[in-house]
């Protein structure tokens, strides 16, 4: 092991291994290659900036995994994975973003020396850091090899939590709660947006109680108005407007590890729409949270929640929730389960989800979002931020 202060235990790492192995060898893989960066992370440690280019971790049957990338991003590898240095390997910078020469082909010569040309390489197809010319490479330069897509592979493994990683995810949860008392301290009528997501921004990085905050794999959105009927707005330099509602997604993040957190404000006095809406949301989200327990599945916790909305009279066509965790931009999923109709993925203790209930409305949203703990004997709400319509008049 290098001189390295990880994270987590070297023990956490054998164990995250141990696991995706069984995956692979249940899928007949002798490699995998992880170009997921949250996938690179937890199975070595490895926390850099240089997902923008190609990189990826390959995972044998035996032995360390290998990190891969950017010689200059090798560095930084060095300094966070638990690896011997003789299985992290740069390319040099001549394969940077370059048509005419494609990194795949010396990440091909590195399977070839290590002798793993011949067996059956499992890729995740499916993802934002893959592209399709490097598949393509890749794939044409190991003509021995067999591929299998095992988009998610890893990603399955990560899904109940350790104690240490529910640990981080606690004090991520405490940072965004921070980051919503001061929104809720200081939005008012004719404030520009961007000051306000300036403040928000400091408090996510300042942290809470101590710790300190990670960049979130996600932006502020805190679309008003019209603008909330669409659920992924970010923000400009308009003021807020007296009479209007806004929903504030956000998260918080510790070493990479995340719990988002959604609330509403409304600026002013709310139509009884909006304060049906809340009411039915509230309802729904009690029936769904009261279902979340060891055993039942995504989809049961679905038909107690979309059950319940329909019942008061609102329509959503969205999931309503999915596995949270380590991550890195765009997204602070883990791109697995789902709190959907038919999903039946079955809750364990020591999964984490955004339990996400939004409305979007035809004039307006409601986002009252909450970021749980599947606990042996059923579930806890992350967050203290009360779950409620915020209103400042």
């Amino acid at each position: 092991m290098t001189n390295v202060t990880l994270h987590f235990p070297e023990d956490e790492y054998r164990r995250r291994i141990a696991k995706a192995r069984k995956a692979m060898e249940a899928k007949g893989l002798d490699l995998i290659l992880v170009s997921d960066p949250s996938n690179m992370a937890w199975l070595t440690g490895y926390d850099g900036w240089s997902f923008y280019v190609h990189q990826g971790v390959l995972l044998s049957l035996e032995g360390e995994p290998v990190w891969w990338g950017r010689g200059m991003d090798a560095q930084g590898a060095k300094r966070t994975v638990f690896m011997h240095h003789d299985n992290i390997v740069g390319y040099d910078d001549t394969y940077v973003q370059n048509p005419l020469k494609h990194p795949m082909k010396q990440l091909a010569q590195v399977i070839r020396e290590r002798g793993w040309d011949q067996g059956r390489i499992g890729v995740e197809m499916d993802n934002y850091w893959f592209s399709a010319s490097a598949w393509e490479t890749l794939r044409s330069q190991l003509d021995t090899a067999s591929f299998v897509d095992a988009t998610g592979l890893v990603n399955w493994q990560r899904m109940v939590k350790s104690d240490h990683e529910v640990a981080f995810i606690r004090r991520a949860a405490a940072i965004v709660d921070a980051m919503h008392a001061r929104v809720i301290e200081l939005v008012e009528p004719g404030l520009p947006k961007n000051v306000l997501v300036a403040e928000i921004q400091k408090q996510a990085a300042l942290g809470a109680n101590g710790h300190w905050g990670d960049y979130c794999a996600i932006v502020p959105m805190l679309p008003s108005g019209l603008d909330a009927t669409a659920p992924h707005l970010t923000w400009d330099d308009r003021p807020f407007n007296n009479n209007e509602g806004t929903f504030f997604e956000l998260g918080g993040c510790y070493r990479r590890y995340h719990a988002p957190l959604s609330r509403t404000v409304y600026l002013g006095t709310p139509p009884q729409k909006f304060l049906d809406a809340e009411s039915a949301v509230s309802e729904a989200t009690e029936a769904g949270l009261e279902k979340c327990r060891p055993g039942i599945t995504c989809g049961e916790v679905a038909e107690a929640f979309f059950g319940t909305l329909q019942k008061r009279g609102f329509h959503k066509d969205s999931r309503a929730g999915y596995s949270i965790g380590l991550s890195y931009p765009p997204d602070w999923g883990e791109r697995t389960l789902s709190i959907r109709r038919g999903d039946r993925t079955v809750l364990e203790p020591n999964m984490t989800l955004h339990f996400m209930p939004a409305l979007w409305l035809d004039d307006g949203g409601l986002e009252l979002s909450e970021s749980i703990l599947i606990t042996p004997g059923g579930v806890e709400c992350l967050c203290r931020t009360p779950r409620k319509l915020v209103i400042k008049n």
